[in-house]
C-alpha cells in the first residue's frame, strides 16, 4: 500500500538539525526527498563514526551516527550549488519537484540564485519552505543561530535550570525538533492549498516564532501581572511534592553538585550510574495516600503539609523526608507501588532501559534499520504517530550513502548522457567520494 506522501517530492537543501529533521518526517511517510549535499558536506575521516562491520567496504563517511539518525527516508544527490553547473542542475531537477525546503541564513538562497522568484521561474507553482533562525525580516533577519541560541533568545533557557542556578540548554535540540514538527506541517498545508487552487507558496518559518509558542504562560504572566517568573527545577508552581527523587544508587556512590560543592540535599544530586523516581502530588489525597507508603501517616496531619499552599510552602522540609524514604529504594518497585495506592509516580529511565523497555517494543517505537557496513542495526525513532491499517510511518530506507543517488537523480530523472555524468565528476560538480577537505556542515 502506498504511504501518504508518494508522489510529492522535496528537495532537502538543510543542514544542522531542525531541517534534516523536517525532511525525515516527509520522506518516513513517503515523499521522494533528495538531500542536495556539496562535495564537503561530510568528512573524509569524521570522528566518532561508528563501528564497521566485518569484511564490509571501510567509508567512515557513511557511518556517522548523527547524519543517518537525521536523515533516514531520504536520497542522497551531490552538487556544488557554488558553480553555475550545479545550480543549472538544481534548477533542472526543481521543475520535476514539489517543493524545496532550506534551513540557511537568509542571505544564502538569494546569493546562490535559488531563491523563491528563481524557483517560481523555473516552475511557477513550487513550494518553498525556509527556516530562518529570526525571520527574514526585521532587525535580527541577518542573525545566524543554531538551536541553543535560539533557546537563550526565546526566554526558554531563562525558564529551565534550579532556582539557585544559572540559566541552561532545555533539552537535547528541543528548538529543532520543534522547529521541524512545524516546518514539517506548514509545508503539507502548502501542498493542501495548491491542489486547491493551484498556487504555489513560500512559507517562512521562523524557528524563534515556533518557540515562543512554548513559553505563552510566562509571557502572559509578564504581561498582565508584571512578574517575571523565575527558574524552579523539577518543582512546580503550586503543586508539592513535585520533583525527582533519588533511588537506588547501583555500584556508585553520590558525590558533589558537578561544580565542587557537595549537597546535602536527597532531590539535588546523585551520582552517574544511580537511579530516580519522578513523584507529583496534586491532590489532598494522594498526598495522604503518599503519606501511608513512606509509613509516615502522620504527616498527612502535620500543619507544615496540611493542604496544597502549606505544602508548597514547605516543600524543601518534605522533599528531605520523601528522598530519604526512596534513596536506596529499586526505582520500578517503587513506581508499581505509588501507583496503585493512586499516586502519580515514574521510574526515570535512561537511554539502555529506554530501549529494553516492554511497553516501547511493543509499540515497535525503535525501529532497527540495518546498514550494510553497521556492525548493528540503527534503533531510529519512529515518527511519533500511527496511521491505523496501513504502514505509513514506518521507516522504509536507512540514511542514504554519500552521493548514493547520483546516477539516479542525474541520469534517470534529469536523462544526463553518461558522457555528461562523467564530465560532471571530473570537473567536482558530483561526486561519489568526499572531497579530501574537512566538511563545512551536515
Amino acid at each position: 500500500m502506498a504511504k501518504p506522501l508518494a508522489g510529492i517530492r522535496v528537495l532537502d537543501f538543510t543542514n544542522a538539525v531542525a531541517g534534516p529533521t523536517a525532511t525525515s518526517i516527509l520522506g518516513d511517510f513517503g515523499a521522494d526527498v533528495i538531500k542536495i549535499e556539496g562535495p564537503d558536506t561530510r568528512h573524509r575521516n569524521p570522528p566518532g563514526a561508528a563501528p564497521l562491520r566485518p569484511g564490509a567496504a571501510d567509508e567512515p563517511w557513511n557511518r556517522v551516527i548523527h547524519f543517518n539518525d537525521l536523515n533516514r527516508s531520504k536520497r542522497s544527490l551531490v552538487l556544488d550549488l557554488r558553480r553555475a553547473e550545479g545550480r543549472a542542475l538544481f534548477l533542472e531537477l526543481a521543475k520535476l519537484s514539489d517543493a524545496v525546503l532550506e534551513n540557511f541564513s537568509p542571505r544564502v538562497m538569494a546569493n546562490l540564485g535559488l531563491d523563491y522568484p528563481d524557483l517560481c521561474r523555473v516552475r511557477p507553482d513550487i513550494i518553498l519552505v525556509s527556516m530562518p533562525a529570526f525571520g527574514k525580516s526585521g532587525p535580527y533577519k541577518n542573525r545566524i543561530s543554531y538551536g541553543p541560541g535560539i533557546d537563550a533568545m526565546s526566554g526558554l533557557s531563562h525558564l529551565t535550570g534550579y532556582e539557585d542556578g544559572p540559566p541552561s540548554k532545555p533539552g537535547n535540540f528541543y528548538c529543532d525538533q520543534n522547529a521541524a514538527q512545524l516546518a514539517a506541517l506548514s509545508l503539507l498545508a502548502a501542498v493542501r492549498h495548491r491542489r486547491r487552487t493551484g498556487e504555489g507558496q513560500y512559507v517562512e518559518c521562523a524557528m524563534i516564532e515556533g518557540e515562543l509558542q512554548v513559553v505563552a504562560e510566562a509571557l502572559l504572566d509578564a504581561q498582565m501581572n508584571g512578574r517575571v517568573q523565575k527558574r524552579i527545577g523539577n518543582r512546580h508552581p503550586t503543586m508539592a511534592p513535585h520533583g525527582v527523587f533519588a533511588a537506588e544508587k547501583r555500584n556508585e556512590e553520590r558525590g558533589d553538585r558537578g561544580d565542587g560543592r557537595q549537597s546535602d540535599s536527597p532531590v539535588a544530586i546523585q551520582a552517574p550510574g544511580g537511579d530516580w523516581i519522578a513523584i507529583a502530588v496534586e491532590t489532598d489525597a494522594q498526598f495522604v495516600a503518599l503519606c501511608r507508603e513512606m509509613g509516615r501517616p502522620e504527616l498527612a496531619a502535620d500543619a507544615r503539609f496540611a493542604g496544597a499552599l502549606a505544602r508548597h510552602a514547605n516543600q524543601a522540609a518534605l522533599d528531605a523526608m520523601i528522598g530519604e524514604w526512596t534513596s536506596g529504594q529499586n526505582k520500578h518497585a517503587l513506581q508499581r507501588r505509588l501507583q496503585a495506592a493512586g499516586v502519580p509516580a515514574g521510574a526515570v529511565l535512561n537511554v539502555r532501559e529506554l530501549l529494553e523497555d516492554e511497553h516501547v517494543q511493543f509499540r515497535d517505537v525503535f525501529q532497527q534499520i540495518d546498514y550494510p557496513d553497521l556492525e548493528r542495526p540503527f534503533p531510529h525513532t519512529r515518527v511519533a504517530f500511527k496511521l491505523r491499517g496501513r504502514h505509513g510511518s514506518r521507516i522504509d530506507t536507512p540514511a542514504p550513502r554519500f552521493g548514493g543517488a547520483n546516477r539516479a537523480v542525474l541520469g534517470d530523472l534529469l536523462g544526463l548522457k553518461a558522457e555528461s555524468f562523467a564530465a560532471l565528476q571530473a570537473g567536482g560538480i558530483t561526486a561519489e567520494l568526499p572531497a579530501e577537505a574537512p566538511g563545512a556542515r551536515v
